[in-house]
């Protein structure tokens, strides 16, 4: 498989970090579950890279590096090995790895968590952008659970649809923008991606036709 990337195709690398599910004694859900969120939100071309690998710090930083530096990936996610326990090392790997860190998406998968459980503060889950010469990705940590990974992604509604807390892929489209890569679209109706008026190509495209 070629790794030249076409300008307009999102590259995703889903990464699933556990022992057990990468020793096969039981099947992988992390990765199927965030296949399954990306086909349903994303309406730009894309496509994934998946890797499931043990909770071994040397093999996620070479995982992480091979994604961004040799696939190419604009995003990276993982899914699990963030807790508190000494096998759980994916965020340590994660900064590991990167150039710049990027708190603020961690700060908001434990508001998120925290609507259902206290102990979503032992979660460590963080993200960073790692750079090269010629090419940037967003990595950022998930948890482990399929449903803890739809609303992470997505938020939480309330009965009657309105929003109670955002999730964290709103803002991924436009950090993808900034750091140089394709222009990513969502589905409104699973996740609105935001991006600032001046960043909105329908909008710059109105403005350069009235003009």
């Amino acid at each position: 498989m070629s790794l030249d990337n076409k300008v307009d195709e999102l590259v995703v690398g889903l990464v699933s970090v556990s022992d057990r599910a990468s020793g096969g004694v039981y099947e992988d859900k992390g990765i199927p579950a965030l296949r399954e969120w990306l086909e349903a939100a994303l309406v730009t071309p894309f496509r994934v890279e998946t890797r499931l690998i043990p909770d071994d710090r040397a093999s996620i930083e070479q995982t992480l590096v091979e994604l961004v530096d040799t696939v190419r990936c604009h995003l990276v996610l993982t899914t699990g090995g963030t807790g508190p326990a000494r096998r759980d090392v994916t965020p340590e790997a994660t900064v590991a790895v990167g150039t710049k860190e990027m708190p603020g998406f961690g700060e908001q998968m434990r508001q998120i968590s925290l609507h259902f459980v206290p102990t979503a503060i032992l979660s460590r889950q963080t993200a960073v952008i790692r750079e090269t010469l010629d090419h940037a990705a967003l990595i950022m940590n998930l948890p482990g659970q399929p449903k803890s990974i739809k609303e992470t992604l997505e938020g939480l509604k309330d009965a009657d649809g309105k929003t109670v807390v955002g999730g964290i892929f709103a803002a991924v489209p436009y950090c993808i923008d900034l750091i140089g890569g394709p222009y990513a679209e969502t589905d409104p109706g699973v996740c609105k991606a935001f991006r600032p008026k001046s960043a909105q190509r329908q909008a710059a495209q109105r403005t350069k036709d009235t003009a």
